[in-house]
């Protein structure tokens, strides 16, 4: 076994990788950029070395396991891990790289060529074509609308786009390729045949250097917004045992499909096929017909889910094939037990299509978790993935995935009910995430069914958009005594009292909370009002193991208590009950006399950007007349690019923006004056 491995990741797959090496008394190196020089996984590593340029950066990962004396470089997932070259300069190097060989990731990173290899292998794929243009054209008309545009390169769903009609074709190329070269580097691109609302089911599987490949079950990833997966489970509700429509003989197929699609380029390692299966198999009942999609020649970032129910670490798998030890184990004896499912914590706002968000961690509470659970152990209880920091800044440099929570027990409905007390017990402010929809996700009836589909997440998201209530007026309450109790002043004159006292009566004072909030007495004891409705009395009282940053308020006879951070006057509010638990609340209090662009809106033709980032492509220049929905601007951030349009029909008579330009969330970047 290695002495030294460098891991040359970062955030939550850095920490997990942590973990196994210190369990295995190997040494650790993790690199850092200097935006991470004080994340978590730097100060957990043995050894840390500063990258200049990043973690894309071959010579500097090279030249830092060189100085530190690594023997072996784990490249987690994401940035280098799928890089052909990289694992072949590794081996140039004397380095091992804990990965299959160089010429297995040319041949199944290559969409386009892994397709043709199984192919020949046996094992079902999806129709398609593929480069030039003009091949994709013909292809998309040989196959039918509606297809999906993906490029050969990469993986996680960034660049794949659905194209309904001929007509939209050209800008989801167009869209697709740049992508894929900032995301990937390689702007090649296939198209396959769209199937609707399919379930993705993919299969682990573990080869070493002896020629042994097996298959430890499958992962149910159907739960997805934007082509990523946000919820994942094994074994499938599909598969059973949950259901019991499909029988073992089934699981088996699908996973010697995916052991043969291992030994056709010679795999060793840790991989992951993927198949597409159509949604109505489980409405029907029917035989399952499936097909290969891709093969990730890395470790899978759902791989928790599947050592929770195998009781293998997968990590220390990694480490012992490369080290070139024999599996020692069969197939036979995989077993699966229980059921686990994660759910994935991203800074993004599910209100606003899921865009990325960012910001400082100003309190974190994440779940109590039992660990990884190594040495032929079954996982059980909690498990958390995290690389989360208090203080730490989440910025638009890198994906928006903060966190891994994962639950097991013995069937899959006490797993649901599991993670979802784990995520009521989340507390993150400073940073709005999707914890509370995915609470949400989690009590949706297809998702308790097990009748899953690609599709569902943004269904569930549509109906909670029309039915969602904005802030609720218990919160907005609490908002307001918070903000009244910073107004006064521990002196003990009672003139320094914000309480409102006149001669005759007490005077309300009003809180601009995006509605008006109305609060008269002490915060010990007032009356309060929320848009004109009256709740009753109201206190706030103070505490936690820092001096407020926790509060019980009580709002006419019910005490609810809170997680309280402040930020640059913005007060943040976490749930810290378990109906609402997982929920963060920004509140801003408007002051008299604000500046007029602040309450700026579409109608006065400001376009704003919709998230943290970098203004990519500017498509008119000050002076242009432009029509209502015509591109202004391309803003992307963490590998997702947003089109920003002209609001109206108009000239546009401002440009703030300019290609490279980083740019907050809601930053003004074009004013459209309207035609008369």
């Amino acid at each position: 076994m290695f002495q030294s491995v460098l891991i040359a990741n970062r955030g939550e797959i850095a920490v997990r990788i942590l973990r196994t090496l210190r369990a295995m008394g190997v040494r650790s190196v993790a690199v850092h950029s200097d935006a991470d020089r004080d994340a978590r996984h730097v100060r957990e590593a043995d050894l840390a070395v500063r990258l200049d340029r990043g973690y894309l950066d071959i010579d500097a990962v090279i030249e830092a396991a060189r100085a530190t004396g690594a023997e072996a470089i784990h490249p987690g997932y994401g940035f280098l891990a799928e890089n052909a070259e990289f694992a072949r300069r590794c081996a140039a190097a004397g380095l091992v790289f804990v990965g299959p060989p160089a010429e297995v990731i040319e041949a199944m990173g290559d969409k386009i060529r892994a397709k043709e290899t199984v192919s020949r292998a046996g094992v079902p794929v999806v129709p398609g074509g593929a480069e030039p243009d003009d091949d994709l054209v013909a292809a998309a008309a040989a196959i039918g609308f509606p297809v999906l545009v993906k490029p050969s390169a990469g993986g996680g769903g960034k660049g794949m786009l659905p194209v309904w009609s001929a007509q939209e074709l050209p800008a989801a190329l167009e869209s697709a390729r740049r992508t894929a070269l900032a995301a990937f580097g390689d702007g090649t691109l296939l198209i396959e045949r769209l199937v609707e609302r399919p379930r993705h089911i993919e299969i682990q599987v573990l080869a070493d250097g002896h020629g042994n490949v097996v298959h430890l079950g499958e992962r149910e990833c159907s739960l997805q917004r934007r082509h990523q997966k946000i919820i994942e489970e094994a074994p499938s509700p599909l598969l059973g045992p949950a259901d019991g429509r499909i029988s073992a003989e089934t699981r088996e197929r699908m996973g010697a499909a995916a052991v043969d699609a291992a030994k056709s380029v010679g795999y060793v390692g840790a991989g992951t096929v993927e198949f597409i299966v159509s949604g109505s198999v489980s409405a029907t009942g029917g035989p399952i017909e499936f097909s290969f999609m891709e093969m990730n020649t890395r470790l899978q970032v759902e791989h928790p889910v599947t050592e929770m129910v195998t009781g293998l670490d997968l990590v220390e798998l990694q480490l012992r094939i490369a080290a070139g030890e024999p599996l020692l184990f069969g197939q036979e004896d995989v077993r699966l037990r229980g059921h686990a499912v994660e759910a994935r914590v991203y800074a993004e706002d599910p209100a606003r299509d899921f865009l990325p968000t960012g910001g400082r961690i100003l309190a974190l509470r994440e779940p109590a978790g039992t660990g990884i659970r190594v040495g032929g152990a079954y996982g059980d209880g909690v498990r958390v993935d995290s690389g989360l920091a208090e203080g730490m800044v989440v910025g638009s440099d890198y994906d928006p995935m903060l966190a891994k929570v994962v639950a097991w027990a013995p069937d899959r409905a006490g797993a649901l009910a599991a993670l979802d007390r784990a995520l009521g017990s989340t507390v993150l402010l400073g940073v709005t995430t999707n914890v509370a929809f995915l609470r949400g996700l989690l009590a949706d009836p297809g998702v308790t069914a097990g009748t899953l589909d690609t599709g569902l997440v943004e269904r569930h998201a549509a109906e909670r958009h029309t039915t969602e209530a904005a802030v609720p007026d218990e919160v907005l309450a609490a908002a307001a005594l918070v903000f009244q109790a910073g107004t006064g002043h521990p002196t003990g004159d009672p003139w320094d009292v914000a309480d409102g006292w006149r001669i005759g009566e007490r005077a309300w004072t009003l809180h601009r909370l995006g509605v008006p909030v109305r609060v008269r007495g002490t915060v010990d004891d007032a009356e309060i009002e929320v848009n004109g409705r009256s709740l009753g009395r109201a206190r706030l009282t103070p505490y936690g193991d820092r001096h407020g940053d926790e509060a019980a308020v009580t709002v006419g006879g019910v005490t609810r208590r809170y997680a309280l951070a402040r930020d640059h006057g913005a007060l943040w509010l976490g749930a810290l009950w378990h109906e609402e638990g997982g929920h963060a609340w920004r509140i801003t209090r408007a002051e008299p006399g604000r500046d007029r662009e602040a309450t700026a809106h579409a109608g006065d033709g400001v376009v704003r950007s919709p998230m943290p980032g970098t203004v990519l492509v500017v498509k008119a220049a000050e002076g242009d007349p432009v029509t209502a929905g015509q591109p202004l601007l391309i803003v992307e951030a963490m590998k997702m690019e947003h089109t920003l349009t002209a609001p109206v029909d108009g000239v546009l008579a401002e440009l703030r923006a300019r290609p490279g330009q980083s740019v907050e969330l809601d930053a003004i970047l074009a004013r459209v004056t309207a035609c008369e």
